[in-house]
């Protein structure tokens, strides 16, 4: 189930960083466009020569392999100064050898303000924003027109900036909350560890320093006292049983599953995973422990085929007394029927290693592994165990 989620958190992960990639060529497109604009005015205007086209070629390919080089850095949380500033003068000169065309070769400047202001402060991107637009109002434009052009250029600079920004923002929230996330299951596992032990060293570091002790005592009085010698070896050996009986019960108890906790956990999961999921179970659980670890492992494995294996939308978990023995019941309305399979008929659980592992499990404490369709578009997996007679 862990796997599951956090293949799919993985893929999620390089999906998002895919769509922004993808988006902030948005910029390009932007250029290209300008590109062609710059080139139609030009030929319009009968100015357009072999050295202008040469040259626009050239700039518009180094602005775009700057540009992609930009962005994957700025992805990273690094500016790149000196590829922005190449980027920079690389319009700069395509304005200048270029016919002065305000929605031709000025929204190459608006491009570079989209990639040059990606990981600066609000008021830094302002500034090259607003910069960016002046200079190629200036370049491109004169007289009557600068002001129509001025409005056109700062809101293509506006939508392309701060659209920019926006896409990387999010980018950085999903970043975060993934890392966040590791770094808690590995803060987890670290605390597990130190508690497991800070267990064993109060479990058995006292018994184990007696042991030390009273070996040493009936290492001396070998020769002297043989029978105090024996004595001593006598308790060594009842503190070395004690250890070792501890040890066992400390590992014991590290395996254990509780039922409780584990369907709280697997709820949480599924309504995470956009599952409404309901659970039924008595408030104050008198299972013995090797039913109950029994029973939370039916619901691990019952909700793992339901994370991987069907398309629900409801999940409802019941776990009932029944006499001398406990019911749990998982419904789920994402899996369709066998072919064959008539509703409320229920199978042996073999379908799949994971089920058919489980059942072997549950038939060696003596109980029963069913599957199979319950109403029209629900399946069942019931687990049903005898509880008397089990410590």
């Amino acid at each position: 189930m862990s796997d599951n989620s956090g293949a799919r958190e993985r893929a999620a992960y390089e999906r998002v960083r895919r769509v922004t990639r993808w988006s902030l060529m948005a910029g390009l497109i932007i250029a290209g466009m300008g590109a062609l604009n710059g080139f139609a005015a030009s030929s319009l205007a009968e100015t357009l020569s072999p050295v202008k086209v040469i040259s626009g070629l050239v700039c518009l390919v180094v602005f775009a392999v700057l540009y992609l080089r930009i962005t994957r850095i700025a992805m990273t949380r690094r500016t790149p100064w000196r590829e922005i500033a190449a980027a920079g003068a690389v319009s700069m000169v395509a304005l200048l050898i270029q016919d002065p065309t305000p929605w031709g070769w000025g929204l190459m400047a608006s491009a570079w303000a989209g990639v040059a202001a990606l990981n600066v402060t609000a008021a830094q991107a302002v500034l090259i924003t607003l910069g960016t637009t002046a200079a190629a109002v200036s370049l491109t434009a004169s007289g009557k027109g600068m002001a129509p052009a001025a409005v056109q250029l700062l809101l293509v600079s506006v939508v392309t900036t701060w659209g920019n920004r926006l896409q990387v923002w999010f980018w950085y929230v999903l970043a975060d909350a993934i890392a966040g996330k590791e770094a808690q299951t590995r803060l987890a596992v670290t605390e597990e560890r130190l508690r497991f032990s800070r267990d064993l060293h109060d479990l058995v570091g006292h018994s184990l320093s007696a042991i030390a002790v009273k070996s040493e005592v009936a290492l001396k009085l070998a020769h002297a006292d043989l029978d105090r010698a024996v004595a001593e070896m006598g308790e060594v050996r009842h503190l070395a049983k004690e250890s070792l009986h501890e040890i066992r019960t400390a590992v014991r108890g590290y395996r254990t599953v509780d039922l409780p906790a584990e369907l709280s956990s697997v709820r949480a999961v599924l309504v995470a995973a956009g599952i409404r999921c309901e659970v039924s179970a008595p408030a104050e659980s008198e299972l013995p422990g090797q039913v109950s670890t029994l029973l939370a492992w039916v619901v691990r494995e019952g909700t793992t085929n339901v994370l991987r294996h069907s398309s629900a939308t409801f999940c409802r978990i019941d776990v009932e007394p029944d006499g001398g023995r406990v019911r749990l019941r998982m419904t789920n309305d994402g899996v369709r029927p066998v072919a064959g399979e008539r509703p409320g008929e229920d199978r042996p659980a073999g379908d799949g290693s994971g089920l058919a592992g489980l059942a072997d499990r549950v038939a060696a404490h003596g109980g029963t592994l069913c599957v199979g369709p319950g109403r029209p578009g629900e399946y069942v997996l019931t687990a049903t165990v005898p509880v008397r007679g089990v410590e």
